[in-house]
């Protein structure tokens, strides 16, 4: 679901956009072009940057629900990816060069994940037990289970996650 976003919206978002590559641009010597920006991004992720694209995509919903928060956390974060594939090529994604990146050339903290609240946005869940805790799956970890394409154990205690209906 994509949700239809003010004008005001997206001129906020570009002109956070024109700021930070303005700033990598004095401070990295480049005249790198504004990334193509849209509003594509499904599921809980704020926003993903597609590197050979030169491409940020961004989750209307969270946007609208999240306003200029989103827009100064996401917008460095991911024009950061962008910046950081021209100038040093594939690394790792959250790496020290894209954390120089966010705090030298962009003077952001380097923060990997968000904190948006994503009720709004995430999909179906199903509640599956081990040992010690409850798990929700996604309805494509769900199903692979239920077509015995995998099985998941949990992280904390290893034990093999069981929907919860079908516990003994």
């Amino acid at each position: 679901m994509t949700t239809r976003l003010p004008i005001a919206t997206q001129q906020a978002v570009m002109r956070c956009l024109r700021h930070y590559i303005d700033l990598a641009n004095n401070y990295l010597h480049t005249s790198y072009p504004e990334p193509k920006v849209s509003y594509r991004q499904r599921g809980t992720t704020a926003g993903t940057a597609h590197l050979t694209q030169w491409e940020i995509r961004l989750n209307s919903v969270l946007l609208a629900e999240n306003g200029q928060t989103f827009i100064d956390e996401v917008i460095p974060h991911e024009l950061a990816h962008l910046l950081v594939y021209k100038q040093f090529g594939r690394v790792a994604p959250h790496g020290s060069e894209w954390q120089w990146v966010m705090e030298q050339v962009l003077g952001v903290s380097a923060s990997r994940t968000h904190c948006f609240d994503v009720l709004s946005v995430q999909g179906k869940t199903f509640p599956y037990q081990c040992e010690c805790q409850t798990h929700l799956l996604t309805v494509r970890r769900h199903n692979k289970v239920l077509r015995k394409e995998s099985e998941y154990r949990c992280k904390k205690c290893g034990t093999l996650l069981k929907p919860e209906e079908h516990l003994d």
